[in-house]
């Protein structure tokens, strides 16, 4: 069965990676570690589903991999990919 992020309340894809591509309000992309101005407090993303959602948002697949059992791990797994993809 496929992960559902939104219903996990997790954001950390909205937090660990970096961005490159231009985000709404954030004309030069995210660094990795720091939230998307678009992840709401209760963890989901603002712009989930429109067009002006940057690629790699929307090519970001969640996994059991990646998301593992709770926010913590799925922080810590992109983190770290972040780190071995630089």
């Amino acid at each position: 069965m496929p992960i559902n992020c939104s219903d996990r309340h997790c954001g950390a894809c909205c937090i660990a990676p970096s961005i490159n591509s231009p985000i709404p309000g954030m004309p030069h992309g995210k660094p990795a570690g720091v939230p998307c101005i678009h992840l709401q407090q209760d963890f989901r993303c603002a712009i989930f589903g429109q067009p002006e959602r940057p690629a790699f948002c929307g090519g970001l697949q969640p996994s059991d991999e990646m998301c593992g059992s709770d926010r913590v791990y799925a922080l810590r797994w992109l983190s770290e990919l972040e780190r071995a993809t630089c």
